[in-house]
């Protein structure tokens, strides 16, 4: 059973299939610390759909203007990240997403991606979603950002830790 605060990792993407990439990556440590970068699309990353657009509120060009690109998020990540195993909600499509990073960047991954069902109980499973419902309520500033998702996503741990203590698994 898992104790204490994940690192969580999420991955914001130019649309929702196979076709689509990371545009943005945000990270909270166990400790709080964050990261959070645009990605600067490769030349080759031509796929977008404005439905995704449209819930993340990041353009193409907002990518190309404020964006980093791809090797200086990997190599930050890696800085980042190095030997630490990081969690995800999403990770059927933010570790492919990462790895695509990875692969397009000529760089080698120093961290692990791993699904945040890994370390979820049943009893935190069971009221993860109203509990992550709450905490977003009383939320002044909602968005759908990578960074902001991250840092919910481990509240949403900790509090279901709390609500679910010494209930079994």
């Amino acid at each position: 059973m898992f104790r204490g605060v994940p690192s969580i990792i999420d991955v914001e993407a130019s649309g929702f299939g196979t076709a689509s990439y990371p545009i943005e990556i945000g990270v909270v440590l166990n400790s709080g610390e964050r990261y959070c970068s645009l990605i600067e699309p490769a030349e080759e990353w031509t796929f977008w759909k404005k439905e995704a657009e449209q819930i993340h509120h990041i353009s193409r060009e907002i990518l190309y203007e404020h964006g980093k690109p791809l090797r200086v998020v990997a190599e930050e990540l890696n800085a980042f990240l190095s030997g630490q195993t990081v969690y995800s909600d999403g990770w059927v499509v933010d570790s492919p997403w990462v790895r695509q990073l990875y692969y397009t960047a000529h760089t080698d991954q120093a961290f692990k991606v791993s699904p945040l069902e890994m370390i979820l109980t049943e009893p935190q499973m069971e009221v993860w979603h109203e509990t992550k419902d709450a905490l977003l309520q009383n939320c002044e500033h909602k968005r759908h950002r990578a960074s902001f998702d991250a840092m919910i996503i481990q509240q949403t741990f900790v509090k279901t830790a709390e609500l679910t203590q010494g209930l079994s698994a």
